[in-house]
């Protein structure tokens, strides 16, 4: 089994590739710059963290034009961050540059970090449009390419717990690509939503 993951320099796409080594799954790490607000701060990241633990460089995608002309709190500063964070196309933009990946490797699959249902925000983070958006890939490519979503049962609570159990450091997930974590974006706020269970 071998499979492309859509990297970020976030602890949720970093614990996937660290737990893909420890089982001895060859892995494509893919970095897409889709004009996100981040790419340079999340590319730096990615490329430090991928060489400190040990995983594979990851190869960096340019579709910065996505972001030039779609927007969103995530690619534009004059939108809100979090009020305005919905990137339409994002994630199926992701699934499906991910499996041209796969397919150009020879891959059979392609991972994204989803996280649990319940801390989901947007219709393409659930589980109907992984399927859907599976079915829809295969059909293109004219053969099956899994989307797999290794942390689909986790809340960010267990990503820390496990990453920080695996000695997982230096990642960063803020969306603004600001030195210091905003505290306010969705991704920053997802270390509180459940935080006490």
């Amino acid at each position: 089994m071998s499979f492309v993951n859509l990297v970020s320099g976030g602890l949720d796409s970093t614990l996937v590739s660290v737990m893909a080594k420890e089982e001895g799954i060859e892995q494509f790490p893919l970095f897409v710059d889709y004009g996100q607000r981040a790419a340079s701060r999340e590319w730096e990241t990615c490329k430090l963290v991928h060489d400190a633990l040990g995983l594979p460089a990851p190869t960096r995608m340019d579709l910065s034009g996505f972001g030039r002309v779609i927007a969103s709190g995530l690619t534009r500063q004059d939108l809100d961050v979090k009020a305005d964070a919905f990137t339409p196309g994002r994630n199926l933009m992701f699934l499906l540059m991910g499996s041209a990946y796969a397919y150009q490797q020879g891959a059979s699959s392609v991972t994204i970090g989803l996280l649990a249902e319940e801390f989901s925000l947007f219709p393409d983070q659930k589980r109907q449009f992984v399927a859907q958006a599976e079915a829809t890939i295969s059909a293109a490519m004219g053969q099956q390419i899994k989307v797999l979503t290794p942390l689909i049962e986790f809340s960010k609570a267990d990503v820390v717990r496990l990453a920080q159990a695996k000695g997982i450091t230096g990642t960063y997930s803020c969306h603004t690509g600001n030195s210091e974590p905003c505290g306010r974006c969705i991704a920053c706020l997802e270390f509180q939503f459940d935080k006490g269970k």
